[in-house]
């Protein structure tokens, strides 16, 4: 034993020795990094660095300080403030946190926040003492206070709702919290307040303006209706339309509905909705299943009033008369409403086929229209008969020119064959017997008609063309207008409203226009079939010398283009296509009519549409050359013209023969002759203008000239040098007077469309006066200039 004692202490000796010597070798501070670092990575260690660098602190330890500060806390704290306070990276505090929210049921992670229960707790106990002081507390202004998400509140305040919180949430809105106090408050405020609604009032106004809470309100309302506690419904709802209605109201308004509806017959919409009853239609039909009511749109009517208007439709049809439903109907009946109501009844009656609605409330009977278009039979026997006499092309169908073609071809001899005929009665007769009257007299009727309207520059092109459209436009007009229908029911049918009558007269002028179309083709192929038609046609001769008289005018009207510019050759050359080269082309269009029995009395009423009607209905031999020559008239030089009139004549069986110098100048003196009549009977300023120049050309170029009278300055400048100055001078005088008067009357038609009957002013008028006063004077002088040449020859 004292061996083993003294061995003992000669170690305890060795051990203080060694303790108070001093170390031989010590480790700096970069090995023991060094060291640690190495540990590390061979993960022999875990430990984790502060952000300073000075210390390494284990995970375990990080885990402990976080729950410590999290007691110091209060039970909340911000992992960005752990991080500052740990000294440690934010991703390793991140982590801990993490680890002992999953680990530990009563600390929670919230929105980077740590959260235990008992600073939910202390929470609670904060919100109970708000909401017994309140009696009432939003999650929302919760939210806003403790900076924290609503589900989460919610959730936590719902567990400790009747342990912590002495209150209750709502069942239809989670984010409120209430006591049993302010609920009774509530409710006892709500049922005094309905108890004393006498009429329809909307829940929403009463929010507004008692501050209940919605939600609440609505639970409430709905409990004491269902209890019996408040007499009256809820209709719309939990939603802004929600309406209250008490039952005293209801039973107000149901009696007066059953009056309303027991004494007039019909119930209107608009008024209901007045009454406070947001959904007529419904309101309707469920209060009055057993009723047999008629649904409109703005209205319901009753049987009664259905079957007074299906009488007054049942008697109009079966007395073939008509009936107004207006009177019998209530006032307040929309116009689609009484639409609606007369169809419904016209359905019951099964009047369909035999009445038809007129100005939305008269009925009228098929029997009576059928009665009004006998009223115009006679008007229609008579201008069937004028029309087929005067424009009996318009009335030829395909199926009428055959029959037509059949009546005549037994009795008639071919085309073929009478061109044969006249050609060689043509080749035995003398040149002589052609007479050169005709084309004056066609061109001083053609003057005449221009220069009628007393405007100096008016285009006869224009002219011509307006009046082919309103020929053409004429022909294809119906039988009456509707205004001219509505005139002869005026005078014929009585005690029926104008506005009805025109509205008939609408319907009426279709069927009287198919009527109408019926009775000419009858008339016409009863007068086809008469010999009486033969008889008109102008024989083969007449018509061979006043194609030629034409030809040979035209001729002569073109050599005379030559001495203008070429402006002023396309206006004269458009003017002469437009009228002599057009008359002869319808002369002989009209003449190939004859034998498809369209030909008509006058060929110049032969519209630009008739004439390719015709054509279009010619063999393919004869429409050749004609289209050809019915395309020139729209050209711009009279050569194209003459280029295919001889062989449009020759396939119409005529042959064009050019006049010697005898002959023309037998036509310059019958056109000198016609245009000085002319000249002698007018008055016209224009036109004495217009004749006095075309006279002068003629007289001092000895060549015709047909142009129109926004030509009449160029002719005049034309007579420069030809004519004495002093004539010259009086005829530029008194065009610039004419220009003036035509402008004059102008502005006149002008202000007097834009003022009405009021009188121009009066430096205008005596303006008007003086050039009046001059033109007076000098048309004698101008008239002179020809008249007294032709007193000289005689």
């Amino acid at each position: 034993m004292a061996a083993d004692w003294e061995e003992i202490r000669r170690l305890a000796a060795d051990f203080q020795r060694a303790q108070f010597a001093d170390t031989v070798q010590r480790l700096s501070e970069r090995n023991c990094i060094e060291i640690i670092t190495k540990l590390v990575q061979d993960k022999k260690l875990d430990v984790v660095h502060t952000l300073d660098g000075k210390e390494y602190i284990t995970p375990a330890q990080i885990s402990r300080e976080i729950r410590d500060e999290l007691y110091v806390h209060g039970g909340r704290v911000n992992i960005v403030d752990l991080q500052q306070i740990l000294n440690v990276d934010w991703v390793h505090v991140e982590s801990r946190a993490s680890d002992i929210a999953k680990s530990d049921k009563g600390v929670q992670l919230i929105l980077g926040q740590l959260i235990d229960d008992t600073y939910l707790d202390r929470l609670a106990e904060e919100v109970n003492d708000k909401l017994q002081e309140a009696g009432l507390i939003s999650i929302a202004e919760l939210c806003k206070s403790y900076d924290l998400p609503g589900d989460f509140l919610t959730e936590e305040l719902s567990k400790r709702l009747g342990r912590l919180i002495q209150g209750e949430m709502d069942q239809y809105n989670r984010g409120i919290i209430f006591t049993p106090a302010f609920v009774a408050r509530h409710k006892a405020r709500i049922r005094g307040l309905f108890s004393a609604v006498t009429r329809p009032t909307a829940v929403s106004s009463m929010i507004g303006t008692y501050g209940f809470q919605e939600h609440l309100l609505y639970s409430v309302l709905e409990e004491l209706v269902n209890t019996g506690r408040l007499k009256g419904t809820v209709v719309g709802g939990r939603q802004d339309k929600a309406v209250y209605i008490p039952d005293i109201y209801s039973k107000t308004q149901n009696a007066w509905v059953d009056s309303f509806l027991q004494q007039n017959g019909y119930l209107e919409f608009d008024a209901l909705v007045r009454l406070g009853i947001p959904d007529p239609s419904s309101y309707i039909k469920k209060r009055y299943k057993s009723n047999k009511l008629l649904f409109l749109r703005a209205a319901c009517v009753g049987q009664a009033l259905v079957d007074q208007v299906e009488a007054s439709v049942e008697e109009a049809v079966t007395s073939a008369t008509w009936t107004d439903i207006q009177p019998i109907l209530p006032s307040s009946l929309t116009t689609e409403d009484v639409g609606m109501l007369i169809n419904h009844t016209m359905r019951s009656a099964n009047v369909q086929s035999s009445a038809r609605v007129l100005g939305g409330t008269v009925v009228i009977s098929e029997k009576f229209i059928s009665s009004c278009l006998t009223l115009f039979d006679d008007a229609m026997q008579q201008k069937a008969q004028k029309e087929v006499k005067n424009n009996p092309v318009f009335l030829i169908t395909e199926e009428d020119l055959k029959q037509a073609s059949m009546l005549t071809e037994s009795s008639a001899p071919s085309k073929k064959e009478r061109r044969e005929a006249e050609r060689k009665k043509k080749a035995t007769e003398g040149s002589g017997s052609v007479k050169a009257g005709g084309g004056g007299n066609a061109r001083e009727i053609r003057i005449r008609k221009t220069k009628k309207k007393g405007r100096k520059d008016e285009d006869s092109d224009e002219e011509t063309g307006s009046s082919q459209q309103n020929r053409s436009k004429q022909a294809e007009a119906p039988f009456m207008t509707q205004e001219e229908i509505t005139a002869v029911l005026e005078q014929r049918v009585t005690d029926c409203p104008e506005e009805i009558l025109s509205e008939l007269a609408e319907h009426l002028v279709r069927p009287l226009t198919k009527s109408y179309q019926d009775v000419l083709r009858t008339v016409f192929m009863s007068s086809s079939s008469s010999p009486s038609g033969a008889n008109k046609k102008k024989s083969m001769k007449d018509l061979q010398e006043e194609i030629t008289n034409l030809y040979n005018n035209i001729r002569l009207f073109e050599k005379s283009t030559k001495m203008f510019s070429d402006e002023t050759q396309v206006h004269i050359s458009k003017h002469i296509l437009k009228t002599v080269c057009t008359d002869v082309t319808n002369i002989l269009v009209n003449f190939l009519a004859s034998d498809l029995m369209m030909s008509v009395e006058n060929p110049s009423s032969i519209t630009t549409e008739v004439r390719l009607k015709i054509l279009g209905k010619l063999p393919e031999d004869m429409k050749g050359p004609l289209m050809k020559l019915h395309n020139s008239l729209n050209g711009k030089t009279v050569e194209d013209f003459l280029l295919n009139i001889e062989a449009s004549a020759e396939v119409c069986g005529f042959m064009l023969k050019k006049g010697d110098k005898r002959k023309e100048r037998q036509a310059l003196f019958v056109h000198r002759q016609a245009l000085t009549e002319q000249l002698k009977d007018t008055e016209d300023p224009a036109l004495v203008l217009h004749l006095t120049s075309v006279l002068l050309f003629q007289s001092n170029t000895n060549l015709m000239l047909h142009a129109p009278g926004r030509c009449v300055p160029q002719i005049i400048c034309t007579l420069t040098g030809r004519i004495p100055t002093e004539h010259q001078q009086l005829l530029s005088a008194y065009q610039g007077l004419v220009v003036k008067q035509l402008v004059n009357q102008s502005q006149g038609r002008k202000q007097e469309e834009a003022e009405g009957e009021r009188e121009a002013d009066d430096e205008q008028d005596n303006e008007a006066k003086a050039i009046r006063t001059q033109i007076m004077t000098l048309t004698p002088q101008v008239k002179d200039l020809i008249l007294s040449q032709k007193k000289t020859e005689e």
